[in-house]
Formats: structure tokens, C-alpha cells, sequence
């Protein structure tokens, strides 16, 4: 049967091909489906008409029903306005518009009623509506039953072509009148049954010509359902395809690297979370197919051990191993630590980023083609096209959100299988966000910190205070400690940024003077070599003070500094102030974070702040930036593949994404290629939406 809701846009009454064209640019909205699955963001209740001598109150919304009058045009071009007199037999009110004024002057006609719709504002002590919702009054329009319409989000454009939101809603009431009763199911009928859900045809109905509320929150309740039933589907489709199709080296032998460096080099004992990260991951390496993990762990969880650990093993099977990092600071410490604990044992490390000189690359990439190399760490530079492997078993990538697909997907090309890969992240990811955004990895998470790890004793004080901070801090250096004091940096480029961190560098200087003290600097406009050398520095305990923009986020790890103070804290984000305070603590002695804020600080800013000082703990920070932040922004830029949700929310729908995810495991475990009569609707929408090219051969 053809799905009439695959039909192009253009075909719809009241649309045509110009206008067609321009659904399609402005909203992506190209067939009858796109435009059923374009929600009101909100609803009105047009069943009441208020009178003008009713309106008490500003930024709420009123319905009027009278007459128009009295325009005229005041002021010269950009700063003009036309008004208007509304009337109804209680008295009058203003109306203003800024733009539009031909229009507007020619469609009213004196005498003839108006319904107004919109919000009153408050101008000059009176109540006035600016750019309302105005049609021709005609009560047998007025269809019994429409109390509550849908308002949907327009663009300039569209309203210029004649598609404000109230033409988007007479567009959509027409398209469902059309075509609801042919709207396909697509969820399996036992499921429908089971949790009680709305049939799909009757949601979009109600989703967009309620009569009352509880039609609105049980249609949107299905359809909310349905799009996180087949994101999940999507998700775990592919790991199961994954799983069961990508072949790769078996790592079966635990050999003398790991147990050497297991008895002999390693600097605490595991915790009993790493233990159970790494038997997670054996038991993926010894599958036969390709291991896609995620590794997520708080700052100073015992990563970068794991991680090693983990590369050995690769070496113990005849495999090399890379590790790849976002940023030359990070590469350059994952090289120190690694090197540092590995210790006397015989493996050949190499390190490898953009500032590797061109004679050490001439030793490098032979010895890693042949295999001399045996773990790699670096930059993107590891996967550029001159470099080989001989035979490269497994890729970590840290901090792995900062790369795209693309990039992460290279080692593919690197050998003749796909190699095991373990990404890691020191941003705790929420537990909605990790069924969404990383749904088709296994996860694995080092919940706890090694033992003796003092927490971090975070304050927060404003500017006021800033002689009881600078008296810390000498106190502090007297104690043989030092101190990173950051500045906020939203963009490398901006000059006013820059100026902030040289002023507070001076105003230091003047605090702290030489010889007696030493201030080093570091930000992101440096070249890599002045960097690292400022860097040194402060690792060698030549200078007692880093003055630093957000450069230092990751990668930074230095024991004796044992205080982190965060200049303008309410200009960074939770995950940021976080991932900070990670920079201290590091050794055995007390550290502290101080966060630096004046008076004028938003009640968002004040939330992040009061959040730092209760919790150390990253990942109830990190559920608080989801509250704060929504998901959109908590991991950067949006990484390729994902879907976008048309009415489904990843902050605010945990409960849904938890149960439609086991639901979607439990038909999958019974069905894994939906064969069955009764899953045949729900296999034709996934591959008409989502899986056109989507094998299902290789599920069964």
C-alpha cells in the first residue's frame, strides 16, 4: 500500500510549488509526514472573549472581539510605527505595529468586527497590543469543540509568503482532515496494549486539534513514545550488527607486559572499579569482534592506567597499540605519564603531533610501519595519511566528543581489520544522555577514586574578598605550593579576553613580586613551544603561580599545586569548572578551588556556584548541567548520525527513553529481524525513515 503521508508537500491544498519551496527551505519540511510531525510549541484557548475593560494584567494573553479605527503613522523610516484604536462596547485600547504598515492600513475596514488575539503590553502606564493576531469576525467559522490552537514557530520569510502560524495551522487542520484515517501504525499492537498508548492516528488528531488538555498530554505522551522507541531501535540495531558482524583480533593471551606491569609498576593498588573496567574490556577483546567501548570516568579516576593496561595487553598479543588525544598538551602528558610508568620495562613508545620535528619523524613512522613501534600517542597527527601501522590491534581516543566520526573512523583505514576501539571521556555523561548520544557503545564507568585522594575544598567569594584570597595564597607558596589562577577565554580571538588575563597577570605581579616570586602564562594564542615551555616551568616547580586561560582544562598534571582559583566563574560552565578543579588535588596534601564572582551574577550563575561548592562529585555535576543546560550544549558541537527530535526532549524524557530502550531490547531479543506478521509496520517505517540501506541478513 503507498503511504499517502510520503506524498511531497506541494500536492497539499493552499501549498502549491513556490510556497512548497519555501516550507522546504525555512522548515525542511517536504512531505505530508514533515508537516503532521510539525508540533505547536505551545497552545491558546480561543474560546473566550474578554472585554477590553477586562484586561488587568501585561504578558497575558487576551481575545477581543470589536472594531478598528483612528490609524495613524508617527516618526521617519526605521523608527516608525503605525497605531490603531481597538473598540469594543466597554471602551478602547491601543494597537502598534513597526513594520507591515501597507498592509495593515488597507485590511481594515471601519465598522465592519475584528477578533484580536494577542498579548498585552504595558507602555506609558496604559495597556497596548503590538503586532496582535487580527481576522474578520464570522461566527459560523467558529467551530464548536477548537477551544485550544496550536501556535507554530514561523519564519520572516514564511510570513511574508503568507505563512504565519495561523496559515501553518489551516495548512495542517486541512492535512489531517485529509488524511488521519490513513495514518499507518507503526508500534506493534501488543505494545500499544500493553503500556496503554494512544493509537497513532488519533494522536496526531489531538496533537494538533485538541479539544481539552488530556488530549494534548496523551497524544503527545504516544508520539513522544514513538520517536524514542525507534531512536533506540536505530541505536541498538547497530550494535548489534556491530557486535555480531565486525570482526577483529582476539586478544586471548595475558602475557608478560601486563603481568610485569601489574606486579611490578603499579603505583597504588586498583580500585575495585578499574578491576571490573578491565574485565569488562577482556572479556570484548577475546569475542573475535570488534570491541566499540565507551570509557567514562571522573578526573583522577585511574583512566590513563586502564588505558595502559589495556595497550599491553594488545602487545602481549603481537598488536600495537595508539592512543589519541585532542590537544598537544594532552598528548604530551599522556607521553610523560605512560613513560613514567612504565618504567625500566622494554616497550618502544613514540609520541607524535603536529610540533614533531621533521628528523624525529623520519625515525618515527619507518619504526612504526615496522613494527618497532609499539604504542604510538598523539594528536590527530597519528592518523594522517603517512602514517602506517604493522599491525595496529586497538585505538584509544580521549576526550573522544572533541573528534568527529570522521576523524575516529581513520584507524579503520590504518589496517585490514577494523581495530578494538576504547573511547574515554573525564565528563561523566548523565544516564539519559548515555542511552542516547552513546546508546549503540557498551559503556563501562570508574565510579570511585583512587584511595587517599583527598576531595577538593571549593569556596566561592566575590571580589570584595579578594585581599583574604591573595593572604592564601602566600600562605599557600610559603608552604611550598602552587597555584593556577584562570580567566575566562570564550573565543581564542577575542581581544577584551586577552586584555582580562594581562590585566590580572600585572595585577599579580604587583602582588607577587620577583625574585621573591615567579609567574608563568600560558593561553591559547602562544605558539606550542612557548607554551610548553611555560608549561615546564610550572611542572618543574620554577614558577609559583600559572596564569592561565582554559588551555589547562585537560591534560595538566601537576601534584604540588594544591589550588585552583577561577577568576569569573560565573562565565564558564559547570562541566568546565569541573573538569578545573581536576587540575588540583592531584597529590597528597589539601587542595582547594576558589571561585571569583562579583555581585551581578544571574540565579543560573548562582546555581552553578552553589552546585561546585556541595558536590566534588562529577557525575551529580554533571546531571545538574543537563538541568542547567539542556543536552544540547553539555557535549559540544552534535556529533554526525544523530537524529534530531521533532517532539521528543533527551532532557526531560528520561522515563520514556528508559522504557522504551528495554522495550526495544525485549522485542529484539524475540524478534532480532522483526519477521514476524505482527512487526512487519514497524520494520517498513524504520526502513523507510531511518534504514533504507540498513542490512537485516546480517541481524539474525
Amino acid at each position: 500500500m503507498v503511504d499517502i503521508l510520503l506524498t511531497k508537500i506541494e500536492f497539499l491544498k493552499g501549498v502549491g510549488p513556490k510556497r512548497a519551496e519555501l516550507l522546504n527551505k525555512e522548515l525542511g519540511i517536504f512531505t505530508f509526514q514533515d508537516m503532521l510531525d510539525y508540533f505547536p510549541f505551545r497552545y491558546v484557548d480561543r474560546s473566550k472573549i474578554h472585554k477590553v475593560n477586562q484586561i488587568f494584567d501585561d504578558n497575558v494573553y487576551y481575545q477581543l472581539l470589536g472594531t478598528i479605527s483612528n490609524m495613524k503613522t508617527y516618526g521617519e523610516t526605521r523608527i516608525s510605527r503605525l497605531t490603531a484604536t481597538f473598540t469594543d462596547e466597554t471602551g478602547s485600547i491601543e494597537l502598534v505595529w513597526f513594520k507591515g504598515f501597507k498592509w495593515i492600513k488597507n485590511k481594515f475596514l471601519p465598522g465592519k468586527k475584528y477578533l484580536l488575539f494577542g498579548k498585552a503590553n504595558v507602555f506609558n502606564n496604559k495597556f497596548t497590543f503590538t503586532h496582535p493576531d487580527i481576522e474578520e469576525y464570522n461566527p459560523e467559522d467558529r467551530v464548536i469543540g477548537e477551544s485550544l490552537q496550536g501556535v507554530y514557530n514561523t519564519t520572516d520569510k514564511l510570513r511574508n509568503a503568507g505563512l504565519g502560524s495561523k496559515q501553518i495551522a489551516k495548512l495542517i487542520k486541512t492535512l489531517v482532515l485529509q488524511s488521519w484515517e490513513m495514518i499507518p501504525e507503526n508500534l506493534p499492537s501488543s505494545l500499544i496494549f500493553q503500556d496503554k498508548l494512544m493509537n497513532r492516528k488519533t494522536a496526531y488528531y489531538k496533537i494538533h486539534l485538541p479539544s481539552n488538555s488530556n488530549d494534548i498530554q496523551l497524544a503527545s505522551y504516544r508520539l513522544k513514545y514513538e520517536e524514542h522507541f525507534f531512536f533506540q531501535l536505530r541505536l541498538l540495531l547497530n550494535k548489534k550488527n556491530r557486535q555480531r558482524n565486525t570482526k577483529s583480533v582476539i586478544f586471548n593471551n595475558v602475557g608478560d607486559y601486563f603481568n610485569d606491569f601489574y606486579k611490578n609498576n603499579l603505583p597504588f593498588p586498583l580500585t575495585d572499579a578499574q578491576k571490573r573496567v578491565i574485565k569488562e574490556i577482556r572479556s570484548d577483546l577475546k569475542t573475535g569482534f570488534q570491541m566499540n567501548r565507551l570509557l567514562q570516568g571522573d578526573v583522577g579516576s585511574g583512566k590513563t592506567i586502564v588505558a595502559l593496561m589495556v595497550m599491553l595487553l594488545a602487545l602481549d598479543n603481537g598488536f600495537q597499540a595508539a592512543l589519541m588525544a585532542p590537544t598537544e598538551i594532552l598528548a604530551n602528558q599522556h607521553y610523560d605519564t605512560i613513560k613514567r610508568l612504565l618504567g625500566e620495562m622494554k616497550v618502544s613508545v613514540a609520541l607524535l603531533t603536529g610540533s614533531t620535528k621533521q628528523k624525529d619523524r623520519k625515525h618515527i613512522l619507518p619504526a612504526l610501519e615496522n613494527g618497532d613501534v609499539q604504542i604510538i600517542i598523539g594528536t590527530h597527527a597519528i592518523i594522517e595519511d603517512n602514517v602506517r601501522f604493522k599491525n595496529l590491534g586497538i585505538c584509544i581516543v580521549d576526550e573522544q566528543h572533541r573528534f568527529g566520526v570522521a576523524q575516529r573512523a581513520r584507524f579503520w583505514e590504518k589496517t585490514h581489520y577494523p581495530p578494538h576501539t576504547l573511547v574515554m571521556t573525564a565528563t561523566p555523561i548523565p544516564r539519559t544522555l548515555a542511552m542516547t548520544q552513546y546508546g549503540d557503545l557498551d559503556v563501562s564507568k570508574i565510579d570511585e577514586l583512587p584511595p587517599g585522594r583527598k576531595a577538593v575544598k571549593t569556596t566561592h567569594v566575590f571580589q570584595e574578598q579578594r585581599l583574604n584570597v591573595l593572604s592564601f595564597m602566600r600562605k599557600q607558596i610559603a608552604e611550598g605550593r602552587q597555584i593556577y589562577v584562570v580567566y575566562p577565554l570564550i573565543k581564542e580571538s577575542e581581544k577584551m579576553d586577552l586584555i582580562n588575563l594581562q590585566e590580572g597577570y600585572e595585577s599579580l605581579l604587583r602582588d607577587f613580586p620577583e625574585p621573591h616570586y615567579r609567574i608563568c602564562v600560558v593561553h591559547g594564542q602562544m605558539s606550542a613551544e612557548d607554551k610548553d615551555f611555560e608549561m615546564q616551568r610550572f611542572v618543574k616547580n620554577q614558577a609559583h603561580i600559572m596564569v592561565a586561560t582554559t588551555v589547562i582544562e585537560v591534560g595538566v598534571n601537576v601534584p604540588n599545586a594544591s589550588v585552583m582559583i577561577i577568576e569569573n566563574a560565573n562565565r564558564f560552565g559547570l562541566s568546565q569548572l569541573h573538569q578545573l578543579r581536576g587540575r588540583v588535588g592531584r597529590g597528597a596534601d589539601q587542595s582547594y578551588c576558589i571561585l571569583v564572582t562579583d555581585h551581578k551574577i544571574t540565579a543560573e550563575g548562582k546555581k552553578r556556584m552553589e552546585t561546585m561548592v556541595r558536590t566534588n562529585d562529577g557525575f551529580e555535576i554533571a546531571e545538574a548541567d543537563l538541568q542547567l543546560r539542556g543536552p544540547g550544549e553539555t557535549q559540544g558541537t552534535r556529533q554526525s548520525g544523530m537524529i534530531e527530535m521533532k517532539i521528543g526532549d533527551f532532557l526531560k524524557d528520561e522515563p520514556i527513553i528508559r522504557h522504551t530502550r528495554k522495550m526495544v531490547g525485549l522485542l529484539l531479543d524475540q524478534d532480532p529481524s522483526l519477521s514476524k506478521p505482527e512487526h512487519q509496520s514497524t520494520k517498513d517505517y524504520f526502513n523507510n525513515n531511518f534504514a533504507s540501506d540498513f542490512d537485516w541478513g546480517r541481524i539474525g
